[in-house]
Parts: structure tokens; C-alpha cells; sequence
């Protein structure tokens, strides 16, 4: 039985003291810079930007408390990535983790579904990176050209690939940058629009903050359920620290504590910005400008900033550039990951003999995702915007299966203390059941056609489930076909957590 088998897998890559032609440039970057990209990956500016007009429509003054009740999922499973990547420092995190406690049926899916939503988001993060950039610098008659901006967004793909590619050192340089201009835009933008609305200057119907407004219940019922879609939307990402933990110095514990303490760095940002906006222009406002998507933050820049309006598009586009590169970290790692175990073909395992990074599963993720872009944005604006929303169900999914995961894997330690029982157990548990819930929810909710930004019917169905029954259903394709081509990973069986290696592990 699987209970009996304890996993005998020698060490990751990542333990080694030195890279060799085929590995991975271990300690190649450090906490700091971790924590940054794993910020970064969540694109904070604009994740507020795409979603804080339509959050406040669906539950009013209450947004602020929905962003702290979607922070709660995401702080427990980002518990299960810290404790596994304890005992696993593979860059495939999901997969390799899941295939370790599950089985490799259960760990190819994870992957894959992590892969497609770098292909899903990238074009869409790079078009908005570009957008808001011509925006900035007045180039307002090329950011609606329909020839300009997807020709300028494709290269803009094609240079962050190849910033990933150069190096991860590379990587986090251009990163410290990003992430410091666009948190201090960020945080300008809130305290102003604060005074503003307590100065009695705001120049529209502005409402005082209130305790209250924290309370995610407040809405209650089908409202609280789409906010929290929005939510966990908002969150995604920050475990791109983690898909690096074979570069980070500390590997068994730097890259965990990462990813933690970029959720909590994120809830801070939100809701600082989340009561900024409702405060200065009111739930009406915002309910009534919800279609206008990431657009109405560069509205209400203008009116709370003046002249210096062009700070919030510039963290905008900074934000969106930032995640373009960072999103595809962790698509072409776990490339990488399932490669060199034999889940995909060995050509995605090859390691750049000069720059040691995954440049053909790196170059691979970004052709496809400009593919992708090229053809969903020629079909519709609205077509590109419902892809993103099925990102919800496979966040949701490989979110989840961590979770699973983490209990599955140590679940001979979980009684040991009642700290092991709390975070390495019951919290991620806890966590993955929330987000299931909200998949069920999401799939329920994207079953009326009426319910997507296109609002025509795919099939009988809203568009972004079409796209997300379409990428399982290539996964399972995709996954039986390599099963009948190598079964080298697929002799694989699930574990436990090594009694000896936990002791290793743990911190003093």
C-alpha cells in the first residue's frame, strides 16, 4: 500500500554545492530578491486595476473586507509550498510535490494546469504593459491602434523571454527596479486620495471610511462567492519565489518564507489601495464604471493625482511588464521539472550551457502565449478579458491539489505537535477546500453564457469555461499520449515524507 512506502528519491538538484552544464545556477539570487519576484509575479497595480471596479459592484463598500477574506486561502496554502518545499527544492513545486504524495497521474495534471495559465495571462499582462506605457507618455492614438499595440506587445513578450533566459540574476535586477516604483505609486495614490476625502476636496461623491467595511459577510451570498473569484485572482502568482528555489540561496527555507511573506506584503497593499478607492469615489461611482475594467483606475488617477496621474499608469505598466516576465518563471520551470523526470519530452529539459536557465521550455512558454494572444484578441477585446477569468479555475485547481498534497504527504507527522497538526495539516487542508468550494462556484457561475464579459454563448456555455474545459481536456490528451510514448515517469508511486529528511530540514 502507499502508506508503506516511504519516498527513497535521492535529493533535488538543488542541494548540490555547485551547477553543473545541465543543472540549474544555484544560489544565484537571495531572499530579497525572491521575495520581489514573488510580488512582482502577482502584478499588484494591475490586478487592482482589472478588478477593483468590478469587486465594488458586486459587494459595495465591502470590497476591502472580501480582499482580507481572500488573503485567508492564500496564506494556508502558501503554508503548504513553505512545508514542502522544506523537503522537495524542485522548481516544478506542484508537480513534482503532488506526484511525490499522489502519483504521477495526479502530478502531470498539476503541472500542466500550471503551464497554461503562464500561456493564458502572459499576452494578456504584455498588452496591458504596453497600453498603459503609451498611455503614460501620451501615446494615447497608438494604445487603441489595433495593428501598433499587438505588434509593440509581442516584442515586448519576446525581450522579457529573453531577460528570463539571460539569467535569474538578470531577472531580479530588473525586478528590484519594477517593484520599487510601482508599490511607492501605489501607496502615493492612497495616501492622497485619503487626504483628499477627508479634506473634503474629492471630486466626487466620497464616502469616510468605516471599520465595517472589513467585514466580508457584509454583502453576503452569491456577491461574497464572485468577489472571492476576483480575490484569489488578485493573489495569484506569488509563488513564483518558490518555482525558483534551485537558485535561491537557503533553498529549503528562503523561497517559502517568500512566498508567505509576499501575501502579506500584498494584503497590505490591497486593502490600503482597496479603501482608498471606495473612500474617494464611492460604491456608485465605481459600480456604475465596473465594465470599464483596469481603464477606471486610470480615471480615477487623474482626478486624484492631477498632473501626476501619469505615477499610477506608470505602476500600471510597470506592474503588467513586471508579471509578463515573472509569470513565466514558473510556467517554463515546471517545463522544466516534468522534462528531466520524463513527463514531457527531454528537449524541455535543456539548460542554457552558458546562462543556466530552462531556455527551451522559457522560449516554448512565450511563443505559445503570443500565439494565444495573437488569436483570442483578433476574435474580440472581451475574448482575451474571459480567457483570463478561467485562469480562476486552474488557480483554483493547482492551488488546491498543494494543499491536498502537504496533508497527504506528511500526514505521518501531523501528530506529532500541534503546530504540525495546524499549518502542515489541517491549514492547507482548510485552504484547499475553500478554493475547491470557490471552483465549484466558478464553474456553476460560468455555465450561463450571460455571465462573461463577451456574453455570447460557446456551446451553450460561458466562454471562460469553454477555454477551461479545453485546456483539461488537451491536458488529458496530451498526458495519455506521452504515456504510451515513455513510461519511465509513470513508474513512479506516491509516498511519505521521510522521517530523516524532516529533521534535516527544520529550521533552529
Amino acid at each position: 500500500m502507499a502508506d508503506d512506502v516511504t519516498d527513497t528519491r535521492p535529493p533535488p538538484p538543488s542541494s548540490h554545492t555547485g551547477e553543473g552544464p545541465g543543472e540549474l545556477k544555484h544560489n544565484a539570487i537571495g531572499f530579497l530578491d525572491a521575495l520581489v519576484i514573488g510580488i512582482n509575479s502577482t502584478s499588484p497595480a494591475y490586478s487592482l486595476a482589472a478588478v477593483i471596479g468590478s469587486v465594488v459592484a458586486l459587494v459595495g463598500v465591502y470590497a476591502p473586507g472580501v480582499v482580507l477574506a481572500s488573503f485567508v486561502p492564500m496564506l494556508l496554502i502558501a503554508s503548504a509550498f513553505f512545508y514542502l518545499n522544506r523537503v522537495d527544492q524542485d522548481c516544478g513545486t506542484t508537480f513534482s510535490w503532488v506526484t511525490r504524495a499522489m502519483g504521477p497521474w495526479a502530478g502531470w495534471i498539476g503541472g500542466w494546469a500550471i503551464m497554461m495559465t503562464g500561456v493564458l495571462v502572459v499576452g494578456s499582462l504584455a498588452d496591458v504593459a504596453v497600453g498603459f506605457g503609451l498611455l503614460t507618455v501620451g501615446l494615447d492614438s497608438w494604445a487603441t491602434n489595433d495593428v501598433v499595440r499587438p505588434l509593440l506587445t509581442v516584442l515586448l513578450i519576446l525581450v522579457m523571454t529573453a531577460i528570463c533566459v539571460i539569467g535569474t540574476e538578470a531577472s531580479a535586477h530588473v525586478q528590484n527596479v519594477l517593484i520599487l516604483a510601482q508599490i511607492a505609486s501605489l501607496l502615493a495614490f492612497a495616501v492622497v486620495a485619503i487626504q483628499r476625502v477627508y479634506a473634503g476636496t474629492s471630486s466626487l461623491p466620497a464616502v469616510e471610511p468605516e471599520i465595517g467595511w472589513l467585514n466580508p459577510f457584509g454583502a453576503g451570498g452569491a456577491a461574497l462567492t464572485a468577489g472571492l473569484l476576483l480575490g484569489v485572482f488578485m493573489y495569484w502568482g506569488w509563488e513564483s519565489a518558490v518555482n525558483l528555489t534551485e537558485e535561491v540561496k537557503n533553498s529549503a527555507s528562503a523561497p517559502g518564507r517568500a512566498g508567505i511573506w509576499s501575501t502579506i506584503i500584498l494584503l497590505g497593499t490591497y486593502l490600503s489601495v482597496c479603501i482608498a478607492v471606495v473612500a474617494f469615489a464611492g460604491p456608485a461611482y465605481l459600480a456604475k464604471n465596473a465594465t470599464e475594467e483596469e481603464f477606471i483606475f486610470a480615471s480615477l488617477a487623474r482626478q486624484v493625482m492631477g498632473g501626476w496621474d501619469w505615477l499610477v499608469l506608470l505602476a500600471v505598466s510597470t506592474s503588467a511588464l513586471a508579471s509578463t516576465q515573472t509569470t513565466i518563471i514558473p510556467a517554463s520551470r515546471t517545463g522544466l521539472s516534468m522534462a528531466r523526470r520524463g513527463a514531457l519530452p527531454s528537449v524541455f529539459a535543456r539548460i542554457h550551457p552558458r546562462f543556466h536557465t530552462p531556455h527551451v521550455s522559457t522560449w516554448a512558454v512565450a511563443l505559445v502565449a503570443a500565439v494565444w494572444y495573437l488569436v483570442v484578441s483578433r476574435i474580440s477585446e472581451n475574448a482575451l478579458l474571459d480567457s483570463l477569468t478561467a485562469l480562476s479555475l486552474l488557480i483554483a485547481f493547482y492551488y488546491a491539489l498543494t494543499g491536498i498534497a502537504c496533508a497527504v504527504y506528511y500526514r505521518r507527522h501531523l501528530t506529532e505537535s500541534v503546530g504540525n497538526l495546524v499549518l502542515i495539516g489541517i491549514g492547507p487542508l482548510v485552504g484547499a477546500v475553500l478554493l475547491l468550494w470557490l471552483l465549484v462556484e466558478a464553474v456553476i457561475h460560468m455555465s450561463d453564457p450571460a455571465n462573461s464579459y463577451s456574453g455570447v454563448s460557446w456551446f451553450g456555455l460561458a466562454p471562460p469555461l469553454v477555454i477551461g474545459i479545453f485546456i483539461v481536456i488537451m491536458g488529458l490528451v496530451f498526458m495519455v499520449a506521452r504515456r504510451l510514448t515513455s513510461d519511465r515517469y509513470w513508474q513512479e508511486r506516491p509516498g511519505v515524507c521521510d522521517p530523516d529528511l524532516v529533521r534535516r530540514t527544520k529550521e533552529p
